[in-house]
C-alpha cells in the first residue's frame, strides 16, 4: 500500500478584510434595527417625528420658554408687560395652589389635611415595596385604621357611644323602616280597591317589626343604661371589648389555641383606646368641617382611593356570586352587575345625591360626600366584577379539582388557590379600571363637589388672574397631576406583573 502524501498550500498573500458586522446595539443599533430597518417604518418615524414637532415643541415653549414665573396680579402675565408672547402664568398657579388642594378647607385647619397625606403615604409605601417585612400589620393598619382615623381628621367630631350603641341603633333604624313601611300600607289601604290586601299586609309587617322589637329590646335598653352612666363613650367600649374579645377566643380555639387570638383582639382595641384618647374623640374631638367645604386635589383622592378600595372586595364578591351554582346568588349578582354596567356614572351620582335621601327615613341623613362614595364604590365594583370573572375563568379547572383532592375547603381553595392566580391574570385590567375611576372622579361636579378640577373652574372667576393664558395654564397644571398619579398606577402595576409573571419569562 502507497502512502499519498497531498500537496502542501501555502498562501502567499493576505486575505481581504471582512465588512464590519451591523451594529445592533446602542443608539445607532436602535435607529437601524427600530425606526429605519424598512421604507414603511423610515416613513413612520419622519412622520412621528414632525408630530413631536409640531406638538411636543410648541408644549414646552408654552410651559417652560415663554412662560412666566413671577408676579402678583394679571399685568405681569400679559404680552405687552412682559415685552414678548406670554406663554403660562404660572403666578396664577402659585396664588392658587392651596385652592387646588384644600378647596375651601378652613386655613387654620389644613394642617389636619397635610397629617392625613403624610400617614397615608407613610403606610402606603412599606407595602409597595415587596422587601419590607410585617404587610399584614401594615396592611390592616392602611385598609381598616387609616380610614377612621382620616375621617375623624378631615371631618371632626368625636364618639359620643361605640359597638353597643352603633349596632343597638342600626337594629333600631331598621326595625323603624320595617314599622314605617307596614304603616303606609295600611293608610293606602284605606282608600284603594285592593285596600284590604293591602291594609292585611301592612298589618302583618308592623306586627313583624314589633316582634323585632321585642327581639331587639335588651340591646336597645343595654344602650340607654350606657348612655345614662358617667362616662357612656368608656362603659360601652370596654364592654364592647369583653364581648368581641370572648367570640375570637372562643372562635380561635377556647383553652387550647384561643389565646394568640384574644391577645390580637385586646391589643387592637388598646390601639383603638389611644386613638380615642389622643384625637380627643371622647371630648367632642376636632372642630367639624362640612364637606361642603371640602375640595381640591383632596376630594379627588378621598373619592378615587375610597372607589378604588371599596371596589374590589366588592368585585370579588360579585364575580363569585355570578359563578356561583345556587340560583338565587347568582341571579342577584347577574343583575346587580348588569344593572350598575348598564347606568352612567353621571346617573348614579344624581340618583346617589338627590334622590337616595327621599328613600330613607326622615330621621336619618347622610352625608352629600358619603352618598358619592357609596354610588362609586358600587359603579366601579360592578365593572371590577367582570375582571375578576374573566380571570376566574382562565384558570384551569384542575387547580380546583387538584385542591379538594388534597381536601381544601371551597373558602381555602378560592382564596389560597384560585383567587391569587385570577388576580394575577387581570393585573392590567384592574389597573386600567382603577386609572379610570381616577379620572372619572371629576363627575362629581356636576353634584356641588369641587374636586381637583370644580376647584379649577372656581379659580376662573377671579379677576384679578384674568388673562389669555390663564385657563390653558390651570388645565396644564391638572393635566400634569393626572398624569403623575396614572403614570404611576400603570408602571407600578407593570412592576408587579412581571414580578408575579416570573416564571413565565424566557
Amino acid at each position: 500500500m502507497t502512502d499519498l502524501t497531498a500537496p502542501l498550500f501555502v498562501r502567499q498573500d493576505l486575505v481581504a478584510q471582512r465588512p464590519a458586522p451591523v451594529k445592533t446595539t446602542g443608539l445607532v443599533g436602535f435607529l437601524r434595527t427600530r425606526l429605519l430597518n424598512s421604507p414603511t417604518n423610515v416613513l413612520l418615524t419622519i412622520l412621528a417625528l414632525l408630530l413631536l414637532w409640531y406638538t411636543v415643541v410648541p408644549a414646552l415653549r408654552f410651559l417652560l420658554v415663554d412662560a412666566v414665573w413671577s408676579g402678583k396680579d394679571r399685568n405681569a402675565c400679559l404680552s405687552e408687560n412682559a415685552g414678548h408672547p406670554v406663554g403660562a402664568c404660572w403666578p396664577y398657579i402659585q396664588a392658587k395652589l392651596t385652592q387646588l388642594i384644600y378647596g375651601f378647607y378652613p386655613e387654620a385647619e389644613r394642617w389636619r389635611v397635610n397629617l392625613t397625606f403624610i400617614l397615608a403615604v407613610v403606610l402606603l409605601l412599606p407595602l409597595l415595596v415587596p422587601r419590607l417585612p410585617a404587610k399584614g400589620l401594615n396592611a390592616s393598619l392602611f385598609f381598616f385604621a387609616f380610614p377612621v382615623v382620616a375621617f375623624f381628621l378631615l371631618r371632626g367630631g368625636g364618639l359620643g357611644s361605640f359597638g353597643i350603641g352603633w349596632v343597638a341603633g342600626l337594629l333600631q333604624l331598621f326595625d323603624d323602616s320595617i314599622v314605617n313601611a307596614g304603616q303606609v300600607l295600611v293608610n293606602l289601604g284605606q282608600g284603594s280597591a285592593i285596600g284590604p290586601l293591602l291594609w292585611l299586609i301592612g298589618k302583618i309587617i308592623v306586627v313583624v317589626g314589633s316582634l323585632i322589637s321585642w327581639v331587639i329590646f335588651p340591646l336597645t335598653w343595654l344602650r340607654e343604661q350606657l348612655q345614662t352612666s358617667s362616662e357612656p363613650l368608656w362603659f360601652d367600649f370596654l364592654l364592647t371589648t369583653v364581648i368581641v374579645s370572648l367570640i375570637f377566643f372562643v372562635l380561635g380555639g377556647g383553652f387550647r389555641t384561643g389565646q394568640r387570638a384574644l391577645l390580637t383582639s385586646l391589643a387592637s382595641f388598646a390601639g383603638i383606646a389611644i386613638v380615642i384618647k389622643m384625637m380627643g374623640l371622647d371630648r367632642g374631638g376636632l372642630p367639624i368641617i362640612d364637606t361642603r367645604l371640602w375640595g381640591g386635589l383632596l376630594v379627588t383622592l378621598v373619592v378615587s382611593v375610597t372607589g378604588i378600595v371599596t371596589s374590589m372586595p366588592i368585585g370579588i364578591a360579585l364575580a363569585l356570586g355570578r359563578r356561583s351554582t345556587i340560583p338565587l346568588i347568582r341571579i342577584f349578582s347577574i343583575a346587580f352587575i348588569e344593572f350598575w354596567r348598564g347606568v352612567p356614572l353621571i346617573t348614579v351620582l344624581f340618583f346617589a345625591t338627590y334622590m337616595l335621601p327621599l328613600f330613607l327615613p326622615g330621621n336619618f341623613t347622610v352625608d352629600g360626600l358619603v352618598r358619592a362614595l357609596i354610588g362609586i364604590a358600587l359603579f366601579a365594583g360592578a365593572y371590577q366584577a367582570e375582571v375578576v370573572r374573566g380571570g376566574l375563568a382562565a384558570i384551569p379547572r384542575g387547580q380546583g379539582e387538584a385542591a379538594s383532592a388534597l381536601g381544601l375547603s371551597w373558602w381555602k381553595t378560592t382564596s389560597l388557590i384560585v383567587m391569587p392566580q385570577a388576580l394575577r391574570h387581570v393585573i392590567p385590567g384592574l389597573v386600567n379600571s382603577f386609572i379610570a375611576l381616577f379620572k372619572d372622579t371629576s363627575l362629581v361636579s356636576i353634584v356641588a363637589l369641587f374636586d381637583l378640577l370644580g376647584s379649577l373652574h372656581a379659580t376662573f372667576s377671579d379677576p384679578t388672574w384674568s388673562t389669555p393664558t390663564t385657563a390653558f395654564t390651570g388645565f396644564a397644571f391638572a393635566g400634569m397631576i393626572y398624569f403623575v398619579f396614572c403614570f404611576g398606577m400603570s408602571r407600578y402595576s407593570l412592576f408587579v406583573e412581571n414580578r408575579l409573571n416570573a416564571h413565565r419569562r424566557n
